[in-house]
């Protein structure tokens, strides 16, 4: 939901754990002038009475609903809305611009809790990676980690230190250095290091950011962003697009950042999941008919670091139920390719210049892809993947099912 605004600009004015000692000259004349003042509880508390004369209003809960009602009811208000640090760094600043328009808004940065970290630190931001996991998984951490590399975490809250360092000992990376934190600028700053797998600090305060330096146990199964991660990492019933098959379907499907997937036939949600991992902002649709299938892709999926996939029944029930809002950037069947009208159903939702990436492996299904390939166009492929096996005291080859592979752009 979007709201007209024709009112003052919204000042949406930064402000640090130092408060209001800390603010410049525009920030403090945007508080001090404001009828409407915006913020959480402890962001209007760092604001002296006697410097801010106009109505006090303390963000409710939820927020994001109540957003539209609040602006609405003080339209034509000049309203000064408080942020953490940097409004357009994981803050409201970027919620407001969404709802009001970029035009309807005056930003006033402070640096962010990320820019503090780095220089206390002394690490380079733009080579840092950060991930907020406030009103997010925990589990989107995982795909970031890798041996010898750095990152921050925004925390929700004051458990969140202890919460990362069991995460990182369940998921070889136990031997990291975690460092927290605290009220970064302000008169209480607070700062701790200590290993992961040893992790004892009680907790702290609510304001802190954690940074990790990563340390990867070398015996554990390596998992990175790339596709192809290894078939043990994938729990499940056997219903599984080998590791190989995988890499080389992924390269087809040709994930791009924020781009959406449709997944057919989910089995254990290694297409999707691995699509998701190849950057933050990659979203998927998996449908999968059975439900203790479903299951199992839900469970990979925090497990491997994606646990924001949208997991479906039936392709054609769920459509029939309800029409999709976003048409998929990219469509992979993996399952059911001989369902009457699953083809043409899905074809249909595809945008113009999406992907269409089919596997087949039964002599029915690759007939399929002939001839949509011959109306359709595109490219077929066929190939097969052979492990090496013991064979007694000798090694041998043991070949799996070829798989025919059509994929096409519309």
């Amino acid at each position: 939901m979007t709201v007209t605004w024709s009112g003052p600009p919204v000042v949406v004015a930064g402000i640090g754990a130092d408060g209001w000692d800390g603010l410049g000259r525009s920030a403090r004349e945007a508080i001090a002038t404001a009828e409407v003042l915006f913020g959480s509880s402890r962001q209007l508390a760092l604001v002296p009475e006697r410097d801010s004369a106009g109505e006090r209003v303390a963000w409710p809960s939820p927020l994001v609903p109540a957003l539209p009602g609040l602006f609405e009811r003080y339209a034509g208000s000049r309203i000064c809305v408080l942020a953490s640090g940097d409004p357009m760094f994981y803050g409201i600043g970027v919620t407001l611009a969404r709802l009001l328009g970029a035009n309807a808004l005056r930003v006033l940065p402070q640096p962010s809790s990320a820019s503090l970290a780095c220089a206390r630190l002394g690490w380079g931001l733009a080579e840092t990676p950060v991930v907020s996991v406030v009103g997010r998984a925990l589990e989107t951490v995982l795909p970031e980690l890798a041996d010898g590399r750095r990152l921050l975490v925004l925390s929700a809250d004051e458990e969140t230190p202890a919460h990362v360092a069991e995460l990182l000992g369940r998921n070889g990376f136990g031997d990291s250095t975690l460092t927290v934190l605290e009220q970064l600028g302000g008169p209480a700053e607070r700062v701790e290091t200590g290993i992961a797998k040893q992790w004892q600090r009680s907790a702290g305060d609510p304001l802190n950011i954690v940074a990790i330096g990563c340390v990867a146990d070398p015996a554990h199964t390596r998992a990175t962003r790339l596709p192809g991660l290894p078939d043990e990492l994938f729990s499940g019933d056997g219903q599984l697009t080998k590791s190989e098959v995988r890499a080389l379907t992924l390269t087809a499907l040709a994930p791009a950042p924020g781009e959406l997937l449709w997944d057919i036939g989910g089995g254990s949600g290694s297409i999707a999941i691995e699509w998701c991992r190849t950057h933050p902002t990659c979203r998927a649709v998996t449908f999968e008919r059975l439900e203790h299938r479903r299951q199992q892709i839900v469970d990979n999926a925090a497990a491997l670091g994606v646990p924001y996939i949208d997991v479906r029944g039936e392709v054609l029930e769920e459509l029939h139920q309800s029409a999709e809002s976003a048409s998929p950037d990219a469509i992979f069947i993996g399952g059911g390719l001989t369902q009457h009208g699953l083809f043409e159903t899905c074809w249909s939702q595809l945008r113009q210049g999406g992907r269409f990436v089919v596997n087949a492996v039964t002599a029915e299904s690759e007939s399929l892809l002939l001839s949509w390939a011959a109306s359709r166009g595109g490219t077929l492929r066929k190939f097969q993947i052979y492990r090496a096996e013991s064979l007694g005291s000798f090694t041998t080859w043991r070949p799996q099912l070829p798989v025919t592979q059509w994929f096409v752009v519309k």
